[in-house]
């Protein structure tokens, strides 16, 4: 942080990145554990294992508990699940 201009040399799919960006776009909600929060199309940041960023999107399928599921990739391709809340939530985005 603290650049006058992006730096062509970061990857842009990393998610802090992505958290700055759609921060500055205006784009950013409350995070909460309330699953009337989130709609779908919404985007989830999360912290995995207390150290690894992760991104999801919130799916318009709601689990039995009536949970949206998230559709993310954490290494087993992409996938539609019951994971909004089994990570600690670090952002909360929706894009008009």
């Amino acid at each position: 942080m603290g650049l006058k201009a992006p730096d062509a040399n970061i990857d842009h799919r990393r998610v802090p990145n992505l958290q700055c960006y759609f921060k500055r776009k205006g784009y950013a909600l409350p995070v909460s554990r309330n699953a009337a929060d989130y709609k779908p199309g919404d985007i989830v940041t999360a912290m995995v294992g207390g150290k690894l960023p992760h991104i999801m999107i919130v799916s318009d399928r709601k689990s039995s508990a009536g949970v949206p599921l998230a559709i993310h990739n954490i290494g087993s391709g992409t996938q539609e699940e019951d994971v909004l809340f089994a990570y600690p939530l670090t952002g909360h985005y929706r894009i008009p």
